[in-house]
């Protein structure tokens, strides 16, 4: 796994963090497969010597009232209390600047996640203790899924699984362009997921199994779009949330018919095409109504900004 974790100097009382957008699935990989994306939210933590403030910027503003119940300051004592061997922080000054948008299968909640363990790893007087399969560990068990997680702690794109010792990654280096259709929409992920029937056919999950194979070799070989295409067919999910995202499902089959390698981001109703409109799609039209970003696999996780690393 690529570091998160930039070590605490003696009387760190401040850490900036950087964490990428995600994208799970890609299409056949449910669960499993992974993206960092070159969109940023940038969270600061100052250690205080009493009390909460939260300051929000963008998306989300409406939750810095929670206080406590703040996701990041949640996982952030958390993370603090299984490094151990110190007391929690007197008080937490957090400042968020998020871009990340929230409920549309981007990767919002993991990025919280994330950055509340790499700011833990960062503030704590031993959070050099804390590895990276620790980190994955925590945020697996809070977000409930490895799929996105992974590549916001990794960078790049990612396999994440879990085994008898819990769960892990494997990282793979990835410079390919991306497109993302956000809508204003948003959807629930627990809505999204019981939306999935409890059974699939033997016959739909060995062409997932077939197609998510293709599609690391699609990615990392560089292969044309028309094998992409085909790499990135998905038959176990996709359509059985379709009606509740209705224009999503319509964009991934028009961009699809053109020959443009589509799918739904995560649980949705965010839309990523592999590629960029400007370098060869064919001529598409894809209505009103969407947030159009053009990005890159970002080739860095989490991480800690240097320049707030030092003692103030």
């Amino acid at each position: 796994m690529t570091g998160t974790h930039a070590a605490a100097g003696a009387g760190t009382s401040r850490v900036t963090v950087e964490v990428p957008a995600t994208s799970a699935n890609l299409g056949p990989g449910f669960d499993a497969l992974g993206l960092a994306l070159s969109y940023y939210d940038e969270v600061g933590v100052e250690l205080t010597g009493g009390g909460l403030e939260i300051v929000i910027r963008g998306e989300g503003e409406e939750l810095a009232g929670l206080g406590e119940k703040h996701l990041i300051v949640e996982v952030l004592r958390r993370t603090w209390e299984r490094i151990g061997g110190a007391p929690q922080p007197a008080g937490l000054r957090l400042e968020c600047v998020n871009r990340i948008p929230h409920s549309r299968g981007m990767g919002s909640s993991s990025a919280a996640i994330v950055a509340g363990i790499t700011a833990a790893r960062a503030l704590h007087p031993a959070g050099e203790s804390f590895s990276d399969a620790d980190a994955l560990r925590l945020a697996t068990e809070i977000e409930g899924h490895p799929d996105n997680v992974a590549p916001c702690l990794a960078g790049g794109l990612t396999v994440a699984w879990s085994g008898p010792d819990g769960p892990r990654l494997v990282r793979l280096d990835l410079d390919r362009e991306v497109t993302v259709f956000v809508p204003d929409q948003r959807l629930a992920t627990e809505r999204a997921r019981g939306l999935l029937p409890e059974t699939v056919s033997h016959h739909d999950a060995a062409a997932n199994s077939g197609r998510a194979a293709l599609l690391i070799a699609a990615l990392t070989s560089k292969l044309g779009y028309d094998v992409l295409l085909d790499a990135t067919e998905d038959r176990l999910h996709q359509s059985y949330r379709a009606p509740a995202m209705p224009g999503s499902a319509a964009l991934v089959e028009l961009l699809r018919r053109a020959g443009v390698p589509a799918v739904i981001s995560g649980a949705g109703p965010t839309v990523l095409a592999f590629g960029w409109p400007s370098s060869g799609w064919p001529d598409v039209d894809t209505g009103n109504g969407w947030h159009i970003h053009q990005l890159n696999v970002s080739p860095f996780g989490a991480r800690v900004q240097p320049r707030d690393t030092r003692t103030r």
